[in-house]
């Protein structure tokens, strides 16, 4: 039953159970390949965390597992829960307008200047109360959860105002452990309010010495972004920006290049960000870059396929560079409204030339990475969190293959089952 739980759970009779077990920083090169595939595995579950796995032969015949609760996984691929990296998910309701006018043929940059755009969400952000804004995010988690997700980064960044961020961070801490796991993002640089009109640096600036050391204060974040493009922010602002984050404590985060390229990935290596997301328009510099650092190049398929556009993030040269890759959904309202992670990785195999191996260790163990999280979340391993995803697939190669296609038969979080997949009804002959 869906949210039971004991002492041990068996899940037994896996066709493929990836482990991703592995080095322990994050994966590059041929290692972003190497699944650790179990075929007919199992893994035995005491309190929520993973107590050991193998082949269902042996695991079946510990005394341990004799009292077990079961799961037959026959038929089944059995691996992490999807760790998404990168989601805006406290964000208000969809952006149609934009949808239309984009689907017209207008730019991005000409629905921000008719007042969509994010200003478009900043408005409803600061209008909605609180209770609004959880109600919303937690019909996002729901949908993260039935497609296999456990773990999700969800940023600030469409209130741009003292009351909108903190009530934006406030709604994320109310849904964190309720039932997954949140980690919370500052991005108050993710555009210049109208309150700033003209004022760019003076925001910044506002921002570093205001209201950044007040959310560091009270805890409320643990990761500051910053929205790096020429439509945003310069690169010597973001400079500002992510130097007064890391002073204050903030672990540095870059949204760069997704546009055009300004120098974000260049910034992100040198104030050693955990992670440069989109990375669209990398160039081969970028690439040597991150492969002699510790910064993960997290990958937004999904905002590119919405937009309608050709020029996805260049994943083959990073991976065949030596650069740590990952994968998110980059959930939010007006570029990338989607809760799917399989989704992501057909795009990722489909447009961007990755394997159906290298796009689900990017979606696990390196987006765990990305978080600081690995030692937790993103593999299978003994000790770590029993956060699983079973897949109604007899090989790992059809997630990515049947695009669009929910395949998720069951979501576990902590040895709880969250979701799973009923049987459809109607009468047979």
């Amino acid at each position: 039953m869906p949210g039971s739980s004991s002492d041990y759970l068996l899940i037994r009779g896996a066709r493929q159970l990836l482990t991703l077990r592995g080095p322990s920083g994050p994966r590059r090169g041929a290692a972003l390949r190497d699944l650790g595939i179990i075929q007919d595995g199992a893994v035995l579950i005491r309190s929520g965390v993973i107590y050991c796995l193998g082949p269902s032969s042996r695991i079946e015949n510990l005394s341990e597992a004799r009292k077990a609760r079961e799961i037959d996984a026959a038929g089944c691929v059995v691996m992490p829960g999807f760790v998404d990296s990168h989601t805006h998910l406290v964000c208000g309701p969809a952006r149609l307008v934009d949808y239309d006018m984009r689907l017209s043929g207008a730019s991005y940059e000409e629905i921000a200047a008719a007042g969509g755009g994010i200003l478009q969400s900043m408005r409803a952000v600061r209008e909605l109360p609180i209770r609004r804004l959880v109600l919303q995010a937690r019909r996002a988690v729901d949908a993260f959860i039935r497609h296999g997700t456990t773990t999700l980064e969800a940023k600030s960044g469409y209130g741009l105002n003292e009351p909108s961020e903190r009530k934006a961070l406030r709604a994320i801490a109310a849904l964190n452990g309720k039932p997954l796991d949140l980690v919370a993002t500052f991005l108050g640089a993710h555009a210049v309010p109208p309150e700033f009109a003209g004022k760019a640096d003076a925001y910044i600036e506002w921002l570093c010495t205001y209201l950044m050391p007040k959310i560091r204060r009270r805890r409320m974040a643990e990761f500051a972004d910053v929205y790096c493009e020429r439509s945003a922010f310069s690169v010597e602002q973001a400079r500002r920006y992510l130097a007064a984050a890391r002073e204050l404590g903030f672990v540095p985060k870059v949204h760069a290049e997704q546009f055009s390229h300004i120098g974000g990935i260049r910034l992100a290596v040198e104030m050693e960000a955990a992670s440069a997301d989109h990375c669209d328009y990398a160039d081969d510099g970028d690439v040597e870059l991150l492969a002699r650092s510790g910064t993960i190049a997290t990958l937004l398929p999904g905002a590119v396929f919405h937009l309608g556009l050709t020029h996805y993030p260049p994943a083959r040269k990073l991976i065949d560079g030596g650069a740590a890759v990952a994968l998110a959904t980059d959930f939010n309202p007006g570029t990338s409204p989607t809760c799917s992670m399989p989704m992501m990785l057909s795009l990722a195999c489909s447009q961007m030339r990755m394997t159906p191996a290298e796009a689900i260790a990017a979606a696990t163990i390196n987006g765990a990475h990305a978080l600081r999280l690995a030692s937790r979340v993103g593999s299978i391993e003994a000790g770590k969190q029993a956060d699983l995803v079973l897949f109604k697939v007899p090989d790992y190669r059809e997630i990515p293959y049947r695009f669009g296609a929910n395949q998720v038969a069951m979501t576990i979080k902590r040895g709880i089952i969250l979701y799973e997949q009923a049987e459809i009804q109607w009468e047979r002959d």
